[in-house]
């Protein structure tokens, strides 16, 4: 399957993306209560049923804190990653025989230079590791030149590569930069759960990286998007640590998102839709906080994305956790966050995409978030009973009733939660991916 000729993109500030769907109204399922607002009409396929690019990786851009920069040498006063190879793999979705990928400099206050790019297939098809298949190294282009820059606030889009690339796999992505980025402000996405290596000179077609430093963040790569054919599309999921992956395994892959891809892979009808983790964790719906607010970040990580057909909201407990624990505060933030999804609803509908809204989990016994007055559990039941029962959202998947304790429901059952009470261990992000109907997707 080969992409016909057409232009190279070089920079991309926006892309907006409206594709076909297929109605979701009528869906159902034991872990999943439809909603009853009609489905937003079927939009003309990209290329008319043709092949078209879909993201088949991404990650959301944020800022980098000072505590998730990377270690010395690779940060100084006057620059970060100067003269610095720059080593991270990544698990796609879905598959191709092309593909690009995109930088961003979404945070940065000055122009970002990458002088040489390379992607390759890590050794044994791992994940974090710093070795790669021998000669699967190839150079990536910008306008069939080596190098590119980056204007401030902006992305770039590199050549398409010719690249067998299989769902469900790891791909390394390798970045050399010379005089690095003269600011502290650099985008990344700090909750990889996945290892990079850093590693001065420029070793963009070197087999390994001995020596390296480890570091458990992705900087400046946002996207991978993969050449496929009309039948792949894309779901996105806008989301903080819970879809972010906190109490995964590091290398390991097992978010929610990931174990719904696994299961999607698994049937013939489902195989072809990608998987788009957008995440940040501490992410809040309404304000900022680790990285914009959701409805701020909206237009740049959901609908300027390729092949975006689909949306699961699964974002709110910051808001109710962070706002102040009085019944007039709490009333207010759940108030707002309806108000807030209808807006999200109202947003993705316009370009065609209907949006699933999950339920929040339950945080009894969370140091930070439980208030012995439980006014945020009051706010997080009349927001989840909102979802339920509104008909806003196209469908409801409803995470909250397969992980909180029949017992005490204001709590997780003890053996799903990673110690905290607030975020998952790896067993309990799948059941929250058994709890997504497949259904909703074909």
């Amino acid at each position: 399957m080969k992409r016909p000729k057409i232009p190279h993109v070089v920079a991309v500030c926006a892309l907006a993306a409206a594709l076909g769907l297929s109605s979701a109204s009528g869906s159902s399922d034991t872990a999943s209560t439809p909603g009853t607002a009609a489905a937003p009409q079927a939009a003309e396929p990209a290329a008319a049923g043709g092949e078209h690019w879909v993201h088949t990786w991404a990650a959301m851009p944020q800022l980098t804190e000072p505590e998730n920069m990377p270690p010395p040498p690779f940060t100084a006063d006057d620059a970060v990653l100067a003269d610095t190879t720059l080593r991270q793999t990544v698990h796609v979705t879905t598959g191709g025989d092309q593909i690009r990928l995109r930088f961003s400099n979404a945070f940065g206050d000055v122009p970002l230079t990458l002088d040489a790019v390379s992607v390759a297939l890590p050794l044994d098809g791992a994940a974090g590791t710093d070795a790669v298949e021998p000669g699967s190294v190839q150079q990536v282009t910008f306008s069939g030149r080596a190098g590119t820059t980056i204007p401030m606030g902006a992305q770039v889009v590199s050549d398409p590569l010719d690249l067998d690339l299989a769902p469900s796999s790891n791909l390394t992505v390798t970045v050399y930069l010379d005089e690095g980025l003269p600011s502290q402000n650099l985008t990344s996405h700090p909750g990889s759960r996945t290892t990079s290596y850093l590693l001065a000179g420029n070793h963009t077609d070197a087999q390994s990286l001995p020596g390296a430093t480890p570091v458990d963040h992705w900087y400046l790569l946002s996207g991978v998007e993969a050449w496929s054919s009309g039948r792949t599309s894309a779901v996105a999921v806008l989301g903080d640590s819970l879809t972010d992956g906190r109490g995964s395994t590091t290398n390991g892959n097992d978010r929610w998102p990931d174990q719904l891809l696994e299961r999607l892979q698994s049937r013939p009808a489902t195989s072809d839709v990608a998987v788009l983790n957008q995440a940040a964790g501490g992410n809040r719906v309404l304000n900022d906080g680790l990285g914009p607010n959701a409805l701020a970040r909206l237009d740049r990580d959901v609908f300027a994305h390729s092949g975006v057909e689909w949306l699961i909201v699964f974002e709110g407990i910051n808001d109710i956790g962070t706002a102040e624990a009085t019944p007039e505060a709490q009333e207010r933030v759940a108030a707002d966050l309806i108000a807030a999804y209808e807006q999200i609803i109202i947003r993705a509908h316009a370009q065609g995409i209907p949006v699933y809204g999950a339920t929040l989990l339950p945080f009894g016994g969370n140091d930070l978030y439980d208030d012995p007055s439980g006014n945020r559990e009051a706010a997080r039941q009349t927001v989840n009973e909102w979802i339920r029962t509104s008909g806003a959202f196209d469908a409801v998947i409803d995470f909250d009733r397969v992980v909180r304790d029949p017992e005490q429901p204001d709590r997780l059952l003890p053996h799903l939660h990673d110690g905290d009470w607030l975020h998952l261990n790896p067993e309990g992000y799948g059941e929250l991916a058994a709890a997504v109907p497949d259904r909703l997707f074909r």
